[in-house]
């Protein structure tokens, strides 16, 4: 990580909508032996049980699933908009049926916690997994949520304790 800076969670800059909704996301877990990553626009930075928080929302089906379930710590990785080509690859295909790291041409890190990051990433938030929660259908108050799940796939909802930021 020398390239990166430590910040803490309260110093980041720029707006949280923007960064995870327009910027997106990557979303990586494993390891160094094994771990996939997934171009996320779904989910939030915020307080929770008086911790700094990340919020992700990661569908069953998806490949990055199982990994989220196997570990305890994940990363949130921002690009600058020259990647924007590449977060569009590493959300339209899945690690099941290639190298997306390969066909990318980003660069896999570890962390001192043994997390995995990117170093071309602008920010990366890393995050210690402290809840999580399937989405109940029953529990959607506008009905409209809904057609976001024609197949009745809910995602799982995940709350990791933010544990360190870095910035370049």
């Amino acid at each position: 990580m020398a390239d990166f800076k430590t910040i803490k969670p309260e110093e980041l800059d720029g707006n949280v909508f923007t960064l995870i909704g327009s910027t997106w996301m990557l979303v990586t877990a494993g390891n160094k032996e094994s771990f996939n990553m997934m171009t996320a626009s779904w989910g939030g930075l915020g307080v929770l049980w008086h911790k700094n928080v990340s919020f992700i929302f990661i569908r069953p089906s998806r490949y990055t699933y199982q990994f989220l379930e196997k570990c305890n710590t994940y990363t949130l990785s921002f690009f600058g908009a020259k990647y924007k080509d590449v977060l569009n690859i590493c959300g339209t295909k899945s690690g099941r049926d290639g190298d997306k790291v390969k066909e990318t041409g980003i660069t896999p890190a570890e962390t001192a916690n043994g997390s995995i990051y990117f170093t071309e990433a602008s920010l990366v938030v890393e995050c210690k997994k402290i809840y999580y929660q399937d989405l109940e259908p029953d529990h959607f108050i506008d009905p409209g949520i809904m057609k976001n799940y024609p197949e009745k796939d809910y995602h799982r909802m995940y709350a990791g304790k933010i544990i360190s930021c870095f910035h370049q």
